[in-house]
């Protein structure tokens, strides 16, 4: 499996060699519709940049304005959830960039808007393993879709991310493919760094073996199929944007298990702070 896909636009469960989990990124040009049937897939419609409509029909019918945002390093943005079985049209006035992230589902569950201001926004970790994690996709704060997942990290640059490493595949409590689709801000050079690597209990499973430390630039996209992830680092001088996009068999569970190698690291974070520059964003703009 080639787990770092660079930019790409679109990603399918068989372009990955998984089953579930998809991602499709689409440039809306001012008053230019896009119009997509979801077919046996269940999405989310996330603006990156701009505001939009988003009109469905067949097995559902609704329509949403998305107001959107300037960059996802300035706001925290609203969304939308579309089920299986529909035809989705896209239409924004001066154009945007949308990320569709999906999954394989068998329910056809309705649509739904997913307000900015519902998302969730924690800071985590502390001292130079701060990060934003705004979840709007995820069980507990949206429980309206079958299996995918979807939330977003900001990291301050100089700081590491996904950290302690940790795993959310079948040797630990769920089994779930993970997306991992990065914006990095600073300028055209920017770039990051992101590690998947597997343990002896993956081995034990029968599953293949993993050891990448991936540079990850502007629109990269990287897949983990299993294993220990993180940390993903943002250099210094480069903020560093991923939207997270897991999806499995069910039922929907964001659990994850430490790498015990690294695990006691949160307990070594005690009484530190967090970085003061997280969070790095909120509904009303840059904090």
């Amino acid at each position: 499996m080639r787990l770092n896909l660079g930019r790409v636009t679109t990603v399918t469960p068989d372009d990955a060699g998984w089953s579930y989990a998809g991602l499709r990124v689409v440039t809306l040009l001012p008053g230019v519709p896009i119009t997509m049937k979801t077919g046996g897939v269940e999405l989310f419609v996330v603006p990156l940049s701009g505001r939009l409509g988003v009109a469905v029909s067949g097995a559902h019918e609704a329509s949403f304005p998305l107001y959107g945002r300037p960059s996802v390093f300035t706001h925290i943005t609203d969304a939308a959830y579309v089920g299986r079985d529909c035809v989705l049209q896209l239409l924004s006035a001066d154009g945007a960039e949308v990320a569709l992230p999906s999954a394989r589902c068998e329910a056809g569950l309705p649509p739904a808007y997913l307000a900015a201001s519902d998302a969730a926004v924690e800071v985590r970790g502390a001292a130079s393993a701060t990060r934003q994690v705004t979840s709007f996709g995820v069980p507990g704060v949206f429980d309206g879709a079958e299996r995918l997942m979807v939330c977003e990290l900001l990291t301050p640059p100089g700081n590491w991310s996904s950290y302690p490493p940790h795993k959310h595949d079948s040797t630990a409590e769920c089994a779930n493919e993970e997306i991992y689709y990065y914006r990095i801000a600073g300028g055209p050079d920017g770039f990051g760094l992101h590690r998947t690597y597997t343990g002896p209990e993956h081995e034990e499973a029968g599953l293949a073996a993993l050891d990448e430390t991936i540079v990850v630039h502007d629109g990269d996209v990287v897949l983990v199929p299993h294993g220990y992830h993180g940390p993903c680092v943002a250099a210094p001088g480069y903020p560093m944007y991923y939207l997270n996009v897991l999806a499995g068999p069910g039922p929907r569970s964001m659990a994850f298990c430490d790498d015990p190698a690294h695990g006691w690291l949160r307990e070594s974070w005690g009484g530190a702070a967090p970085d003061p520059r997280c969070p790095m964003t909120s509904v009303a703009g840059p904090v």
